[in-house]
């Protein structure tokens, strides 16, 4: 008999979904921010690299937002546990996200070199650092932490840095820096596409044996648990096969290289939950001391509203995102950014090309 109602297995589902779109899409905001200064050798062309992610990576963060409050909302119980037991973790990645986006507008205040290189290893670093946690992150909550019997963690930092969380860290870090080089790909113009793609041919086999790894662990913790889930064994090759399946897009059809590396960050993410369900963190210490979906929910009135709400709010928020997406969707390059300061300034400015 399951542990778990209809709702509580809809909103598991429908965290996952924001889960996965937030590290789809803010994936390719870290793995640019990783590589401003190694790709974008001058002011103009960092430049660049930053406006193709300067009018979205703050509404990528909308997904963050809305998966931590949906977890708070949907399963009181899993927030508390969970951000109580990483609290050190995601206090280091929250100021990371800050740290980031203050960079983000503070770095085209002063032309001095001292001011841009400081706001640019700011940038790196804040991009670098979630990058590697969220994956050491969600390694440890499907892997498993020390949990007591009255659900409360009992563990200490070292405990979160085992080797498959590490690993974890290592496969998120690698695998974003491949999507973002895959997305400057498709953003860039000029001699700076050919560095990307570079970057990107490097990367992305590297994500894949990382991936590789980390999965092959994943899956044989399963069968020590009593068994391997069969969902997770085609989630797990279906995103190993996309990441090595990058390079040889690249060339020729750079949007399909992005989908595949979307997909494979996707179906990593995929295999997690699959493996994590039905729980909503796992016990280190014992089987017993587990926490369900059905022992973390909130009462069925609350989930009903908040299905209610979601189906409302969900598709103008899709819709609005693709938007924004399709109005800042052309290629930029270096050599767009004489009086132009901000993206709406390059929007208004093809579109005044365009007219006249």
């Amino acid at each position: 008999m399951r542990d778990y109602t209809t709702l509580q297995l809809v909103w598991f589902l429908l965290l996952s979904v924001l889960w996965i779109g937030y590290f789809v899409l803010e994936g390719f905001d870290f793995g640019v921010g990783m590589l401003l200064r190694a790709l974008g050798h001058g002011n103009e062309r960092r430049r660049a690299m930053l406006h193709t992610i300067g009018p979205v990576w703050d509404g990528n963060e909308v997904w963050l937002i809305v998966a931590g409050a949906g977890t708070f909302a949907a399963f009181p119980e899993w927030y508390a546990t969970l951000f109580s037991g990483f609290y050190l973790a995601l206090v280091l990645i929250l100021a990371a996200l800050i740290v980031r986006g203050v960079a983000f507008e503070f770095w085209g205040k002063d032309d001095s070199p001292r001011w841009r290189n400081a706001w640019e290893w700011a940038i790196v670093v804040g991009s670098a650092v979630p990058a590697l946690l969220w994956g050491v992150a969600w390694a440890n909550i499907v892997a498993g932490v020390p949990i007591g019997r009255d659900h409360e963690f009992t563990g200490n930092l070292l405990d979160l840095l085992g080797p498959y969380a590490l690993l974890g860290g290592v496969v998120t870090l690698v695998l974003f820096l491949s999507h973002g080089a895959v997305f400057l790909t498709l953003r860039l113009r000029g001699d700076m596409v050919g560095r990307a793609r570079a970057v990107a041919r490097r990367a992305a086999p590297a994500a894949a044996l990382l991936m590789l790894a980390f999965l092959v662990w994943t899956i044989a913790d399963q069968s020590d648990r009593g068994g391997v889930d069969g969902l997770s064994v085609v989630c797990a090759i279906g995103a190993v096969a996309a990441a090595a399946s990058v390079p040889v897009a690249l060339d020729r059809r750079p949007g399909w290289a992005f989908g595949l590396s979307a997909a494979s960050i996707a179906l990593l993410f995929c295999t997690l939950f699959v493996d994590l369900f039905p729980h909503a963190m796992v016990s280190s210490t014992s089987p017993a001391f587990d926490i369900t979906l059905n022992a973390a929910a909130s009462t069925p009135y609350t989930l009903k509203v908040m299905t209610v709400v979601a189906c409302v709010m969900l598709p103008i928020v899709l819709l609005y995102v693709g938007w924004s997406y399709w109005v800042f969707r052309h290629r930029v390059g270096p050599e767009d950014f004489e009086g132009v300061k901000t993206p709406l300034d390059l929007a208004d400015k093809r579109r005044a090309s365009a007219e006249g």
